[in-house]
């Protein structure tokens, strides 16, 4: 009958503001040498913050086509020259860093301290109309392939809580799988549209594309988190949650083994492509460390050291045996921001959207594919057969024929 499912493309945008311009400059290259669209060679598209930006603008449905997208990532590129000093505007990170280096000398005035800490650093109604304008009025259920947009569900106290019986009922705790209901917890938002939605019980939060994004973008420091409500399938109720930045916990190895792999047919091959906003970790001396203390570990001047070390630590750990499960099938499109650095290099911060750091941020895109010029060829050879072999295998499977495919493969 079949001798194995077709392998899924997975492509995971990185998060990193407005570096997402160099994840965007990568597609626009894949799709001007492959003349496909990435909607037409990618089946999930997944990744926080930035990257989500990018991942729901390509899998949204032109109105006029509702097969094809709307955009193509070069459309997203002139998104971020365009909007970039509109989200960010210049030297507004000024206050904050005054505000934390005149603390210690509490010459700050606590009205200012207050303003900073209710709002924000940046007003959020910037970004708002910049996704507003970008996405409509689409929902999650409406991407054109598989989208997972991930976010973090900081006030655990709104979700549902566990109804106990027994002995368990009279206690004021309730727990599920040792993880007490009213903690925080990681969020994927997904539409999964994969192998018939077989393999796992199917179900697509009914939430806005504006909030889905502007929750994973919420990133600590710079802009407050984003309050909103959603309501999932058989639920008439909706929920409420209060997200920040899904890099807190998001990476590529975390979504294939959290919200990937449950949807995946017996067998069934995965290929991991992952688009790099620039690394940014780097080493710190033990003298420079404990001179930070307790403030100059997340102070912006320090460039967000232990901020930093969280978005980049459960990678480093689950890399090697992502890498090793993968058998060859992980493509990483990523370089250092902070190594060799000269006077050509853009800034490493995520807020700079000046017209000169945009242009070396798309010279810094190009310097990547030049310098991983032998797999960048591979992976485009690799979509485009892909997308053959796909069109070829959906023509041959009716999707009435998914209940038996999946049973033929789980023997």
């Amino acid at each position: 009958m079949f001798d194995k499912p077709p392998p899924i493309i997975t492509l995971f945008n990185y998060g990193g503001g407005l570096r997402g311009i160099i994840p965007a400059q990568i597609m626009a290259h894949i799709e001007a040498d492959t003349g496909l669209r990435m909607s037409d060679m990618i089946d999930v598209f997944a990744g926080p913050s930035t990257g989500a930006i990018l991942n729901a603008a390509l899998t949204l449905r032109n109105p006029e086509n509702s097969s094809q997208p709307k955009y193509r990532a070069r459309h997203l590129v002139r998104f971020y020259e365009r909007e970039a000093e509109r989200i960010f505007p210049p030297d507004r990170f000024r206050d904050l860093r005054g505000l934390i280096h005149d603390f210690n000398n509490r010459t700050m005035r606590l009205s200012h301290l207050n303003s900073i800490l209710d709002h924000g650093h940046y007003n959020p109604m910037n970004l708002g109309r910049a996704l507003k304008a970008l996405y409509g009025d689409a929902r999650l259920n409406d991407s054109l392939k598989s989208l997972i947009i991930p976010a973090y569900n900081i006030d655990g106290a709104q979700r549902r809580i566990t109804t106990e019986t027994g002995e368990l009922a009279a206690s004021p705790i309730h727990t599920r799988h040792n993880f007490m209901d009213t903690a925080g917890h990681a969020l994927w938002m997904k539409n999964i549209k994969i192998n018939g939605h077989v393999g796992a019980r199917h179900k697509t939060m009914d939430v806005s594309l504006y909030d889905a994004v502007m929750a994973t973008t919420a990133a600590p420091t710079y802009f407050p988190c984003h309050h909103f409500q959603a309501r999932w399938p058989g639920h008439t109720h909706q929920h409420e949650y209060t997200a920040i930045d899904g890099s807190i916990f998001d990476n590529p190895s975390m979504t294939y083994l959290g919200a990937l792999k449950p949807h995946l047919l017996p067998g069934q091959d995965v290929i991991m492509l992952g688009f790099g906003t620039g690394y940014t970790n780097k080493s710190i001396k033990k003298e420079d460390w404990n001179r930070f203390g307790s403030l100059g570990v997340v102070d912006p001047v320090n460039d967000l050291p232990l901020i930093n070390i969280f978005f980049h630590a459960t990678e480093s750990a689950l890399l090697d045996t992502f890498e090793e499960e993968m058998k060859g099938n992980l493509f990483l499109f990523n370089k250092s921001l902070v190594s060799d650095r000269d006077a050509n290099c853009p800034s490493i911060q995520i807020d700079d959207g000046s017209p000169e750091n945009m242009k070396k941020l798309r010279d810094f895109a190009d310097a990547i594919i030049e310098e991983n010029r032998g797999r960048y060829q591979q992976v485009c050879d690799l979509l485009v057969r892909h997308h053959d072999n796909k069109k070829t295998w959906m023509e041959a499977v009716k999707p009435s024929r998914w209940g038996k495919i999946w049973s033929y493969f789980k023997r």
